[in-house]
């Protein structure tokens, strides 16, 4: 039995491997990256500058596409609360996950077919299997039966609508409308059309929650308390059923 060849055999295999990674040293596909983006900055004039400028910019492009969006406001339709050249980032995942547009909500949305072959910035008043109507003795809208309180979302001096109407949103549509109710094009105007003026929720690009220019403008848009008291669809068609019993 060669006892010398077995003793040198676990030697080797006791010492340290010379090539050992520690926990300070890079492995090898941290320096693979490394050497990687040397080589790239090698081809990008400026060098290592330029080449992080480029990658954040493709960064900024991946989340407008797939996270936020910018939108500059078009128009008067939205006011107060958002005027013409107002830039609003638009959350393109806020109806992604199950939950759909809510009553109050300020959206964008495709408006090709129903509104014109733009985007648009409209605020949520019904959801599918609401029932939306204007006016009531007070020159309200009603959702659902519930009186909404639109006193400081309307464009001062604006009425609630100067349109009549009395509709129930189809499931899977919305019904919108302007802040500034007599400069907005929306569904009211749309009533005789395909879609009744109803936007399907598919075709809504993101919801509006802030606006980011400019500067001295920048504030969060959260939805109105008045628009969260309207009972869901359901709730009105039960109290509805239970008075006729009554």
């Amino acid at each position: 039995m060669d006892t010398e060849a077995q003793q040198t055999e676990r030697d080797r295999s006791s010492r340290p491997d010379d090539h050992e990674e520690t926990s300070g040293t890079p492995g090898p596909e941290g320096r693979s990256r490394s050497a990687l983006l040397s080589r790239l900055a090698d081809h990008v004039p400026g060098g290592r500058i330029t080449l992080a400028v480029l990658l954040c910019l493709l960064t900024v492009l991946g989340l407008n596409t797939l996270v936020v969006r910018p939108f500059q406001i078009p128009s008067g339709s939205m006011e107060p609360g958002l005027r013409v050249g107002d830039r609003v980032l638009v959350n393109k995942l806020a109806y992604r996950f199950g939950a759909g547009p809510q009553r109050g909500d300020v959206i964008v949305f495709d408006g090709s077919g129903y509104f014109g072959e733009a985007d648009y910035v409209k605020r949520v008043v019904g959801v599918g299997g609401d029932h939306v109507v204007c006016c009531d003795q007070e020159g309200r809208i009603r959702v659902n039966g519930r009186a909404v309180d639109e006193a400081g979302l309307l464009f001062p001096g604006d009425s609630p609508s100067t349109v009549r109407f009395d509709v129930v949103v189809p499931e899977g549509r919305l019904f919108v409308l302007g802040d500034h109710r007599a400069e907005s094009r929306d569904s009211r105007d749309h009533l005789g059309s395909p879609g009744g003026g109803m936007i399907p929720e598919d075709r809504v690009i993101g919801r509006a929650d802030g606006i980011v220019w400019p500067f001295d403008r920048a504030t969060r848009l959260h939805r109105p308390d008045a628009y969260a008291q309207v009972p869901s669809a359901a709730a009105d068609r039960a109290a509805t059923a239970g008075g006729a019993h009554g």
